[in-house]
């Protein structure tokens, strides 16, 4: 697969903001509720996303949630309660750095929740979501997924870099030893919770700006504005591409 080079990259990256620009013009005149979840691997590059999404967005109408560990009080609520305060009011953009679906990833393999609670989540996560597209919120859902090797990378270049080493967790030292577990979560994760109304797309994130460009694309592809490019290109399926609950095999997970 031919890389981007930073000149390519840069100016693409350019135009795919531009586009961003007017998405959001439009939501904000339209009153639309938009929601972005991205989900993944430990280090396969959901923040990087997200900072270029949001690069050169309204921080009026523009809202990143990436919640912590839930505090005494949170746990023994209504488990989407902690979730349902940052969901988008109308004009708004909000982008989910992980959501809800820690339950059927983090938790499920690190045993921070029982098998009752994680089946809880997973029976009734759908209707959740359902509800919340019927509500008129329109929410896109990436799994972002990253070759073993690559993870164990990008980890290691994590301790060596003064500037990320607030990436740094306990969960981090974790990944690699689980990560057959974590493999096997993902999969049963996205096997019960793609639907029509809520489908899930695959992005394959080894190479960073590749990861950038075809997200950001498939946002704007994917979304209806005022104003869009004629010249949008179809985002490239060797890097992205929906979630195929039929056919197991052409997602080309990692396994």
């Amino acid at each position: 697969m031919s890389r981007f080079s930073k000149v390519r990259y840069t100016s693409r990256l350019r135009e795919l903001q531009i586009e961003l620009v007017k998405l959001q013009r439009h939501f904000i005149e339209s009153d639309d509720k938009i929601l972005i979840i991205f989900e993944g691997r430990d280090a396969a590059g959901k923040d990087g996303v997200i900072k270029r999404i949001t690069e050169h967005l309204s921080p009026r109408e523009t809202r990143v949630v990436a919640l912590g560990k839930p505090s005494n009080r949170e746990q023994s609520a209504w488990y989407f309660q902690r979730y349902t305060a940052h969901l988008p009011v109308a004009g708004e953009l909000v982008l989910f750095n992980r959501s809800w679906y820690n339950r059927a990833g983090v938790e499920r393999v690190m045993g921070f929740c029982t098998d009752a609670e994680y089946e809880e989540f997973m029976g009734s996560v759908v209707e959740f979501e359902d509800m919340l597209v019927r509500s008129g919120l329109k929410m896109l859902k990436y799994y972002l997924d990253i070759s073993r090797d690559e993870q164990e990378i990008r980890l290691a270049a994590r301790k060596t870099n003064p500037l990320k080493q607030w990436k740094i967790s306990p969960i981090d030292a974790q990944a690699l030893k689980y990560w057959e577990a974590y493999s096997q979560a993902r999969d049963e994760m996205l096997s019960r919770t793609h639907t029509v109304a809520s489908p899930w797309a695959i992005v394959h994130a080894n190479d960073k700006r590749h990861t950038r460009i075809n997200i950001i694309n498939d946002i704007l592809t994917r979304l209806r504005y005022r104003g869009k490019s004629e010249s949008l290109p179809i985002p490239d399926t060797r890097y992205i591409m929906p979630y195929q609950l039929d056919e197991p095999a052409s997602n080309r997970l990692a396994p």
